[in-house]
Formats: C-alpha cells, structure tokens, sequence
C-alpha cells in the first residue's frame, strides 16, 4: 500500500503490478526527479522507473534542503525499504553518492539492493580530497555550463535562474560536506558508467567503484561529456537493462 511519507520522496513514472524490478533513479546535484520522465519508454515492461524527489524543488519546493547527504540517504532508505522485493539503483553525479548511502543503509537492514548502478561519480574512496565547489552564482553558472551546455538558455531566463540556483547551491554544500570514505561492502553487482569527454571524472577514476562490493564490476564507456545520458540514453538504458536483468552475466557475485 502506497503512503504519503513514501510517495513525498517518490515519483512513478511506471510502477504497474507486473513490474518485477523497480529502477530507482537518483538525481544530480540541482536535478530533478523528472529528468527520469521518458526512462520507461527505453525499457523492458515489467522494469518500473521510480524518481527520487530531493526536498526543495519542484512540488517539494517548499521544504527545507537536506543538512546533509547522510541525512538525506536515512530519509530515502526509511521510505525506499518497503517499495519492492527487486529494486536496482541508478545515480547519477552527486546521486551516485546518495544512491550508494541508501544502498548501504538497506544493506545494513538485510535489503540489499539488486544492483547499483553509479554514473560519473568520484567512488567514495576518492572524495576525501575533492576540490570544494562554489563561488558567486556567475561562477557557479559558468562551471555548470563548462559541463551542461544545454543549461545555457536556462540560466539566460532570470526568474528561472532564481528558481533553479538555490537547489544548486544548497546540493553543492551537500557535496562540498560529504567525504565519503570506506563503507561495509555491499551484497550486489555495481555498475559504472561514464562519457569519454567527462570534464569532472575518468574511465579509471570509476573503476573505483569495484571497491564498494563483494558482488561483480563492470564498466560502460559512452561517448559524450558529464551529461553523455541525454544523447545516450536508450544505448545507456538498453546496457544497464542487459547488465542487471535477473539472467544476466554481471547479475551475480563474483
């Protein structure tokens, strides 16, 4: 039975009953739930595709931004536990990181996920020495740009600028806090995924990630920058469904 707690941090974007596995997508810092809006359509049909809606934005607009990324992976792991048997996590960027804290929280509860799915992100073995992000909201527009050029007419509209800029900043405080650091492995298959001409991160930098589990690793290349899933996204979501499926090669323990 659906709930109102769960279905505040939630977006359905399909969750039918012959969804067998749910496709739980964490946004990037300033993102949004409903960047995961046309997933469905690039998936198998019993795959449902759930949006996670992040406090302070879109309908949620008028709570308080998360204090921190630990914070917020306790909300999500608290709403998340009863959503399904078969759950696979996707984040991308800063929701790498939340979506590897939820992981591990339902992993300490015995609720591992499928899979984790993980997408131009520093592994959390890494982020001890992150540079720190910020700056004027100029500079903060500028860096955003140098890795999204579709947000450049965004930023050019003021009132959207002054819409989008808090969410940004007060998700770049979450990233600018958290560390990371080494965690119990988890019980899963993790899967890394990045573009070629990613400004922020490297092929080799998300191997990394084979740190954070017992269970298998395997890394897709995709042509493009930190924001390669747009153009990419039904060659992404056809190799994360071959990756992860129930019968799939990658889908057990090493």
């Amino acid at each position: 039975m659906r709930t109102l707690t769960k279905d505040r941090w939630i977006r359905r974007f399909r969750d039918g009953d012959g969804c067998t596995t749910k496709l739980v997508c964490f946004p990037h810092a300033g993102g949004w739930a409903s960047a995961y809006r046309t997933w469905p359509s690039g998936l198998p049909a019993d795959v449902g595709v759930l949006g996670v809606r992040y406090p302070g934005r879109e309908d949620r607009a008028g709570e308080p931004f998360p204090s921190t990324l630990e914070a917020l992976a306790d909300d999500l792991a608290e709403a998340l536990e009863p959503v399904g048997e078969r759950l696979v996590f996707f984040g991308h960027s800063m929701g790498a990181s939340v979506a590897h804290e939820v992981a591990v929280r339902l992993h300490q509860r015995g609720r591992p996920p499928a899979a984790l799915c993980v997408s131009a992100r520093l592994p959390p073995r890494s982020l001890a020495h992150q540079p720190r992000f910020g700056g004027t909201d100029d500079e903060i527009i500028a860096e955003i740009v140098r890795q999204d050029d579709s947000r450049t007419e965004v930023f050019a509209d003021l009132d959207l600028r002054a819409f989008a800029l808090p969410a940004i900043r007060a998700d770049l405080e979450l990233v600018n806090e958290y560390r990371g650091g080494r965690g119990p492995a988890l019980d899963c298959p993790v899967f890394g995924y990045v573009g070629t001409d990613d400004p922020a991160i490297s092929r080799d930098q998300m191997r990394g990630w084979a740190d954070v589990s017992r269970g298998s690793f395997r890394l897709r290349v995709f042509p493009g920058g930190h924001f390669y899933l747009r153009d990419e996204e039904s060659r992404l979501l056809a190799a994360m469904a071959q990756d992860w499926s129930p019968g799939g090669r990658y889908a057990t323990s090493r």
